[in-house]
C-alpha cells in the first residue's frame, strides 16, 4: 500500500474560514433575520390550523454561507 502525500491542490477547494468575531456576528444576524421571518409568518397566518412556512429566498449566485 502506498501512501500519497497531500498536495496543495487537495485543499484548494476548501476555503479557509477562520471563526472571527465578524463571522459570529454575521451568523447571529442571519439567525435573527430568520427568527423575524418566522415571527412574521406566524402573525400573518394566525389564527389558522396550518403551521407557518416563511419564505426564505435563495442566495444570489456566487455567495455562500
Amino acid at each position: 500500500m502506498s501512501r500519497r502525500e497531500p498536495s496543495h491542490s487537495d485543499h484548494a477547494s476548501e476555503p479557509s474560514r477562520p471563526d472571527t468575531h465578524a463571522t459570529r456576528i454575521s451568523r447571529k444576524a442571519i439567525e435573527q433575520h430568520r427568527q423575524e421571518l418566522q415571527d412574521e409568518a406566524l402573525e400573518e397566518t394566525f389564527p389558522a390550523s396550518d403551521p407557518p412556512s416563511p419564505f426564505v429566498p435563495a442566495l444570489p449566485p456566487g455567495r455562500r454561507h
